[in-house]
């Protein structure tokens, strides 16, 4: 019985160092997973750069495996470059190591001050940036208090003749210790608990320095699983696999070496644990400076590998609203901003031909824009329910605000979708059949402004992925400016009909659009206000003279 209590003992205080590792990696994504995404998407398209801020990013989330994950997914939506994103895990690999060398020393005195201060911080703050410091903080604490009972626990075990022969028999089977390693990091989702889990086994004399290396070996190589096997498109695989490829060469060039990488590590740490420590950080840098250079040929050939999939025959089908991103506020909203802007591409292949099919009564492109407003609709409902099971538990204050961003950029963009495929079509529709025509000038007057909406939506699309504040100024301006183009154009417009004394008709579809022209504007214009709003810019003048709704403007 004794035997099973140490047994249950050392299961807990494991679940302890997991969940430690949990809060950790949550509290910085939930206080700092918007700045992340950020920075994913605006400074990583060099390897020095990518190669840094994966090392920092592991360092604070306590876990490369959450830095994989995150990475992945913004690889696949395109916020993240290929190259520049095997650069990122070359980084948060040694930033991994960095995590496990501070954490193998005896620092276990200040896990109580730890989970005090994380607790008086987190119960304290109104703010829930400090809210999640606090958790920070409590995550260190439980990981530090868990290794040192880890300690103690293995210690009556020291001498076990079972346990010796068990691991015993993995260090004369590196194989097989590498592959029991990789599973049960994959299982535990944190390469860096694996780590200190064998480095623990390793203080207490159960396992000797070989055996430690094949098991970090295995916990390197288990790493990479989790964001592969969670990837479910070829595009979404190519990052993991790189990193998969990477360390499993190194796996392969280390495991008939174990042997004298062991005596070579000595005189940098007598024990076993200090050399599987050690051990774990050098393997770690070289493959990085191996790989680090040839990162763009690896790129090359991890596309050749995996190609990206032919498009699927309907446009209506979700691309990117990935649902084991799910678990990641950052990643998630990440991409459905990626799904957000398909939407935009295809209001913008709507709008472009507008003024050639009022011109020349192009019917059968008319009908393709009316049928693709059904598309707009699946996705932005596909769109709606992804944020919604998100659910705001799981964000903070900053990625609630994008994830509303978010909500209302995709019901303006169905709105602009439905002026244009059910009433400029229908207009269209009711000119050819009148056989009515536009006058040159009213065609030259139609471009003007339909060339001011076309740069409108451009420079909404900017706003909404850069989140500029400038950008959304000039929008909210412009507004303004095509209202007064509108109006003129409509002067003009209606002393020529006087002139020609023209009964109505043509002049009446005529007025019609351009009013519709400028609905479509106000939809663009209302993409700026939640950037505006978070810079305390609403009651500049103009943006109080839109008055938008929450969702959307119907000026």
């Amino acid at each position: 019985m004794k035997g099973t209590f140490v047994l249950l003992d050392i299961a807990g205080y494991v679940s302890l160092l997991l969940w430690g590792t949990h809060m950790v990696t949550s509290g910085v994504l939930r206080g700092y997973g918007s700045a992340l995404r950020r920075w994913l998407g605006r400074y990583l398209s060099h390897r020095p750069a990518a190669f840094c801020f994966g090392m920092g990013v592991t360092a604070l989330l306590q876990s490369s495996t959450a830095t994989g994950m995150m990475a992945t997914s913004f690889a696949a939506g395109g916020f993240l470059g290929l190259a520049p994103g095997l650069a990122v895990m070359l980084g948060a690999n040694v930033g991994s190591t960095l995590v496990v060398q501070l954490l193998s020393f005896d620092i276990s005195l200040i896990a109580p001050v730890l989970v005090l201060i994380g607790f008086v911080v987190h119960r304290r703050s109104d703010d829930a940036r400090y809210e999640n410091l606090g958790r920070v903080a409590i995550g260190l604490g439980l990981m530090l208090l868990s290794l040192h009972l880890l300690v103690q626990s293995l210690a009556p075990v020291e001498n076990a003749a079972v346990l010796h022969a068990v691991l015993q028999s993995l260090s004369d089977e590196p194989v097989l210790a590498v592959l029991v390693a990789a599973l049960l990091t994959w299982a535990c989702h944190s390469s860096v608990a694996v780590v200190l889990l064998i480095v623990s086994l390793a203080n207490a004399g159960v396992v000797d320095a070989q055996g430690a290396l094949a098991l970090v070996l295995g916990a390197n190589l288990g790493g990479t699983l989790p964001a592969l096997l969670d990837a479910h498109t070829p595009v979404a695989r190519r990052l993991p696999l790189g990193n998969l490829l990477v360390r499993a060469f190194g796996c392969l060039v280390c495991l008939p070496l174990l042997h004298p990488l062991a005596g070579w590590l000595a005189p940098l740490g007598a024990t076993p644990a200090r050399v599987a420590v050690n051990f774990h950080t050098i393997f770690n840098a070289a493959l990085a400076l191996l790989f680090i250079v040839p990162v763009e040929s690896l790129a090359r050939l991890l596309v050749r590998l995996l190609p990206e999939p032919p498009r699927p025959a309907d446009a209506g089908v979700p691309q990117y609203l990935e649902e084991s991103a799910l678990d990641s506020a950052n990643v998630a909203l990440a991409n459905a901003a990626r799904e957000s802007m398909r939407m935009a591409d295809m209001v913008e292949s709507m709008l472009k031909g507008l003024v050639e099919i009022f011109g020349k009564d192009d019917r059968q492109r008319a009908g393709a824009i009316s049928r693709m407003d059904s598309v707009l609709d699946r996705l932005g409902l596909a769109i709606r329910e992804y944020l919604a099971e998100l659910g705001a538990e799981a964000l903070n204050e900053e990625d609630g605000a994008r994830s509303q961003e978010i909500l209302a950029f995709v019901i303006n963009i169905e709105h602009i979708g439905d002026i244009t495929a059910n009433n400029l079509m229908e207009f269209a529709a009711k000119k050819a059949e009148r056989g009515q025509d536009f006058s040159a000038d009213d065609i030259q007057d139609l471009a003007q402004m339909h060339g001011q909406v076309m740069e409108s939506l451009r420079l909404g699309m900017a706003v909404f992925l850069r989140s500029d504040v400038r950008a959304a100024q000039q929008l909210v301006g412009r507004k303004e400016a095509l209202w007064r183009l509108e109006y003129e154009i409509s002067e003009r417009h209606i002393r020529a009909l006087r002139e020609r004394r023209d009964e109505g008709g043509a002049g009446d579809v005529y007025l019609r659009i351009l009013r519709d022209l400028k609905r479509i504007h106000s939809h663009l214009a209302a993409l700026a206000y939640p950037v505006l709003e978070r810079a305390g810019l609403l009651q500049d003048r103009l943006v109080r003279e839109a008055s938008p709704t929450p969702f959307g403007a119907h000026g």
